[in-house]
């Protein structure tokens, strides 16, 4: 008769079984992902020794191997970069002292061309400035030359015009001659017959009178020159010389002059 608990066993038994071939299965594919390690290589230590030395050797007893001391280890120096030399230090110090002098000498030879630059053209603009100037007062003086000469050349036509007109009176006086001083001594007697001699009329008078006529004897204007008398006998003298008009005629009509200058002396 079977047990109750005999079925369990084969079935144990299977499970064993399988979980045996399923530990062997992954442990083959770990080997087989596993790089294989590297063949250990046996270092062999020899040392050759004379056959004699070699029974003697066998002869004599062993001796006991020396004690080995290890040797401490020394903790190595941290690298870092190499500490530069005096001489490195110096030559560094030397190269920054040049590169100094040679910045200041730019900048020294920099700041002398920007001065003379502006020197120039300061100099540029004074020498305009004078230019300019220059040419003002070349100007100035040139005006100033024609306007003169065009005055000295006015003056001396003038003046030769008044040559031309005191020839020309002269030669008419000397050409006139006594007709001409006959016609004055006529108006002067007509002017005196019309004058009215006022009471503060004193004897001796002489005035200078300039008349103006016109062709027929027509006086337009009178002015009294140079007089001895007060002004009521400049006025009666001057109101004569209207009265007179027309003023006798020349006997020459060549001689005929608009305007008259008469010596007036009543006395």
């Amino acid at each position: 008769m079977q047990r109750r608990g005999d079925h369990w066993i084969p079935l144990g038994l299977s499970l064993l079984l399988h979980a045996a071939l399923l530990g062997a299965l992954v442990y083959g594919w770990l080997l087989f992902r596993r790089p294989p390690r590297p063949a250990p290589t046996l270092a062999i230590e020899a040392t050759v020794v004379d056959a004699r030395v070699a029974r003697g050797m066998q002869q004599a007893p062993p001796r006991a191997a020396p004690a080995v001391v290890p040797t401490p280890e020394v903790p190595a120096e941290p690298e870092g970069p190499p500490q530069p030399t005096p001489e490195e230090l110096a030559r560094r110090e030397n190269e920054r002292h040049q590169r100094e002098q040679a910045q200041q000498q730019a900048a020294q030879e920099q700041a002398a061309a920007e001065e003379a630059a502006r020197q120039k053209e300061v100099q540029r603009k004074q020498d305009e400035r004078r230019k300019v100037e220059a040419e003002r007062s070349a100007a100035a003086a040139a005006a100033a030359a024609a306007a003169q000469k065009h005055a000295d050349e006015q003056d001396q036509s003038e003046r030769e015009a008044d040559l031309k007109r005191s020839l020309a009176a002269e030669e008419h006086a000397e050409r006139a001659g006594p007709a001409l001083a006959n016609w004055q001594a006529q108006i002067t007697a007509k002017i005196s017959r019309a004058w009215l001699r006022p009471p503060t009329a004193r004897p001796g008078i002489e005035c200078v009178l300039n008349v103006t006529q016109v062709p027929g004897g027509e006086v337009t204007q009178v002015r009294i020159g140079a007089c001895n008398g007060d002004a009521a006998v400049r006025e009666s003298i001057e109101a004569a010389v209207y009265r007179a008009s027309p003023l006798p005629p020349p006997p020459d009509p060549a001689l005929f002059e608009r305007e008259l200058k008469i010596n007036f002396k009543p006395d």
